[in-house]
C-alpha cells in the first residue's frame, strides 16, 4: 500500500501542476516561460511540480483568490448585475401583465354594469339565487 502511495501522490502532484500552468496566464507565471515550467513538470517528477507550487506563479493572500476577483469570467448566479437584471426583467413582465389583466376586469366590469343598467334596476342580476316562494315552499 505504502508503494502504491508513493507513486500516486507524486503523480497527483503533477497533474496538479500541469493543469495550474497551464491555466496560468503568461502574466503569473515567474521566473522562467511558461513553456519551460511545463517542461520541468513533466520531466522531473517531484522537484518540478515542488518548484512551480513554490515559486513559479504568482499567487494572492489566499491561493487562487486574487485570480478570481480580478474582473474575471463569474459564474451567473455569483454576479449580482446579472441576477438584478432578471429581477428587472421579471418586474417588467409582471407590470405588463398586470396592467393587461387589470385592463380586462375593467372591461368585463364596463360589460356587466351595462347589462345590468339595460335590464333594469329591478331585475335580478346574474349569480343571484331566486327567492323561495311565498309560504313556506313546501305543498
Amino acid at each position: 500500500m505504502l508503494r502504491v502511495l508513493l507513486f500516486l501522490v507524486p503523480l497527483a502532484l503533477a497533474i496538479y501542476a500541469l493543469v495550474d500552468c497551464i491555466s496560468s496566464k503568461d502574466e503569473e507565471v515567474r521566473h522562467l516561460p511558461k513553456l519551460v515550467w511545463l517542461a520541468l513538470i513533466a520531466l522531473a517528477w517531484v522537484i518540478g511540480p515542488l518548484a512551480w507550487i513554490l515559486v513559479g506563479r504568482k499567487r494572492g493572500a489566499r491561493g487562487g483568490a486574487a485570480r478570481r476577483g480580478s474582473g474575471g469570467w463569474v459564474a451567473p448566479d455569483d454576479n449580482p448585475e446579472f441576477l438584478r437584471s432578471l429581477n428587472d426583467e421579471r418586474d417588467r413582465g409582471q407590470s405588463e401583465q398586470d396592467k393587461e389583466l387589470l385592463e380586462n376586469w375593467e372591461e368585463d366590469l364596463r360589460r356587466r354594469e351595462d347589462e345590468l343598467r339595460q335590464r333594469g334596476d329591478g331585475d335580478e342580476g346574474p349569480g343571484t339565487p331566486p327567492e323561495p316562494p311565498a309560504g313556506g315552499g313546501k305543498q
